[in-house]
C-alpha cells in the first residue's frame, strides 16, 4: 500500500469504513482517555501530581502514570482517585470508543473553571 492509498483509523470511521483494531490497540485508547481525564481534572484542581499523589495514598509516578495512559488503575484505586479529584467518576465504555467524565461534588465557584471533563479514546 503505498502512502496516497493509507487512511487513518478515525478517517475510516468517518466514512463508515470498518476499522480493525486489535484488542490491545483498543486498551491502549482506554488507558490515554483514562489519563486525560485524571489530568484535566487534576489541573482544574489547581493541583500538582505529587499533591494528587497524596490525597489518593499514592505515588508521583503511579499519578504520571495513569496520566500517561501508561496503566490502568483497579476499581479500588478508581475510587480512591475520585475521591481524591473530589469527584465521581462515570465511565462509558462502547465498541472500542470510551468517556471518562470526573464530575465534581461541588459547583465551581465564579472564579472556578469547568467542572467535569471527557475523554475518548
Amino acid at each position: 500500500m503505498n502512502h496516497s492509498q493509507w487512511k487513518t483509523r478515525q478517517t475510516k470511521r468517518l466514512l463508515g469504513e470498518t476499522v480493525d483494531e486489535s484488542p490491545a490497540y483498543v486498551e491502549a485508547g482506554h488507558a490515554l482517555a483514562l489519563g486525560q481525564a485524571v489530568h484535566d481534572r487534576r489541573v482544574a484542581l489547581g493541583i500538582s501530581q505529587a499533591e494528587l499523589a497524596h490525597r489518593a495514598g499514592m505515588t508521583q509516578p503511579q499519578i504520571s502514570n495513569i496520566e500517561g495512559g501508561d496503566s490502568v488503575p483497579t476499581l479500588p484505586l478508581l475510587t480512591r482517585l475520585a475521591v481524591a479529584l473530589d469527584a465521581s467518576l462515570t465511565i462509558q465504555l462502547d465498541d472500542g470508543d470510551s468517556n471518562f467524565v470526573f464530575t465534581p461534588h461541588h459547583p465551581p465557584g465564579p472564579d472556578a473553571s469547568s467542572g467535569g471533563h471527557t475523554s475518548a479514546a
